[in-house]
């Protein structure tokens, strides 16, 4: 059964207090328990009160929870081991065409090869070898093995970017000077963007040596860190953008952006960078920044050339649509908006003057003055308030990808996304999204299993009941994909990679 909440957030809170009082007193049973407690019975202080043309809720209309539902069906695919009786924490599964392996990462520090029928899960190479020295950080649940990305040349003999690897990390050893470095005085832990060199790109596990560094930074919080390393799928030899890395680094943590990174071209934070790791033109030296960046020739001498895109939040997840070439973005909202949106060169992605469609406030509010006001501003095509009934306490948007395939007829053409905690999947149409942003076009993903339709929480929920363990209270959704349109579901609480198939 879907769970649904009995009550809508625009049914008048008198009412339902009534109602409860009639309920209790006829049946001499408790309220509802899914009636959501109040902030003083959670021991948390109220929310202050709105400013002028403020809202916690700029979306009247929740997302259905029947109308327009996808049900899919799926497999158990693969298993990926635990960590000191923890279930592993996947960020990130991709397809290596040369070798013709997937691979996966674990946060605590472990990259894996999974074979294409899903039986063998190999460790490939581990961050945590004391070899080197790494000394992965990955508690707090946002530290860790961040993402990693293979160079299309990976498997190319004679090629520069032979049996490169590269990996995005936060780490406790904070010896090495950083590059980067934010206002503050503030240090938590650093993270570094390494490069690994396999001497043999088919081997079962990493036959390389220690990796080579080409960026480090000192972070001021413990939360908002590096988000996903990709190249462009679509880019081929020759191209501009062939061979180019693209980084997600996110704003640096607490609330509010309280340094103002995002929005400053003379940091690193709240952007999507962009260099060739096989370049030498940066101020240290270690890697290239490409002549097209949108900010190379930048007047102001203090902007950065690295940047490809500013305005970011925590932009842990992006993808290519392969119709048109367009790069997509799920970036975290601060208390009000989740969003998936464009990211192009040079984009202003907004934050934290906007969040999503509408102006930052404060972490509990954005104002309804001049949505979506500033021409310059690059808004999301679609976005989801926090508080809608489907979904829980501190959601996070998550990006899947743009499924150009067949293999999975009722995915076609649509943009996957969802929200990391809740783990619902989400949909809208890849070739009519909305023109003015919102969320009345989302519609949902679910699980066909045993005559049943189920969310993704819910399989985790009966998962770890069969493992045991006590049912999680939260999915920590990611999307994976493989080979010819293969589509995978990711989880940080069953260590379960699940299949959807046709």
């Amino acid at each position: 059964m879907i769970p649904t909440k009995i009550v809508g957030r625009n049914f008048s809170c008198a009412m339902f207090a009534l109602l409860l009082l009639a309920s209790a007193a006829s049946a001499q049973q408790p309220p509802p328990t899914s009636a959501p407690p109040t902030a003083a019975a959670r021991g948390q202080k109220p929310p202050p009160p709105l400013g002028p043309n403020g809202t916690r809720d700029p979306f009247p209309n929740p997302i259905p929870a029947e109308e327009g539902v996808i049900k899919v069906n799926f497999v158990e695919f693969a298993t990926l081991p635990e960590v000191n009786g923890l279930p592993a924490r996947p960020m990130l599964m991709s397809y290596e065409p040369g070798t013709r392996r997937m691979f996966v990462n674990d946060m605590h520090g472990a990259l894996y090869s999974v074979s294409l029928d899903g039986k063998a899960v190999t460790p490939y190479l581990d961050h945590q070898d004391p070899r080197w020295n790494i000394q992965v950080q990955f508690q707090n649940f946002e530290r860790g093995f961040q993402s990693f990305a293979f160079h299309p040349q990976f498997n190319q003999r004679g090629a520069r970017g032979y049996g490169k690897i590269y990996a995005y990390v936060d780490t406790s050893n904070q010896a090495p000077k950083p590059d980067w470095v934010p206002p503050g005085g503030k240090m938590t832990h650093h993270a570094v963007l390494l490069e690994w060199t396999a001497k043999n790109p088919a081997a079962a596990s990493y036959d390389g040596d220690a990796p080579r560094e080409l960026m480090r930074w000192e972070r001021p919080f413990v939360n908002h860190n590096g988000g996903q390393l990709g190249f462009n799928p679509l880019a081929r030899p020759g191209s501009d953008d062939y061979g180019l890395l693209y980084l997600g680094n996110a704003d640096g943590g607490a609330g509010g952006d309280p340094m103002n990174q995002a929005q400053n071209l003379g940091s690193t934070f709240g952007k999507i960078l962009r260099i060739d790791p096989l370049g030498n033109n940066s101020t240290n030296g270690k890697y290239g920044i490409p002549k097209d960046n949108p900010f190379v020739n930048d007047s102001d001498p203090g902007t950065l050339g690295e940047i490809y895109a500013y305005g970011a939040r925590n932009p842990q997840r992006f993808a290519w649509d392969s119709k048109t070439g367009r790069m997509y973005m799920a970036d975290i909202g601060q208390g009000i908006v989740e969003e998936v949106g464009p990211v192009t060169k040079g984009a202003n992605l907004g934050w934290r003057v906007w969040e999503g469609s509408y102006r930052f406030v404060a972490g509990q509010e954005v104002s309804l003055d001049t949505p979506r006001g500033d021409p310059k501003v690059t808004y999301p095509v679609v976005e989801f308030g926090q508080l809608d009934p489907l979904l829980m306490n501190s959601s996070a948007a998550t990006m899947g990808y743009v499924y150009r395939h067949n293999r999975i007829r009722p995915l076609s053409n649509l943009l996957l996304f969802g929200d990391n905690p809740s783990g619902e999947m989400f949909y809208v149409h890849a070739d009519k999204l909305p023109p003015n942003g919102g969320q009345d076009a989302i519609r949902r993903i679910l699980f066909n299993d045993k005559g049943e339709t189920k969310t993704l929480l819910q399989l985790i929920k009966e998962k770890n009941i069969a493992q045991g363990k006590k049912p999680s209270n939260r999915a920590d959704l990611r999307y994976g994909e493989g080979p010819d349109g293969r589509l995978f579901i990711l989880n940080k609480n069953d260590g379960v990679i699940r299949e959807i198939v046709p």
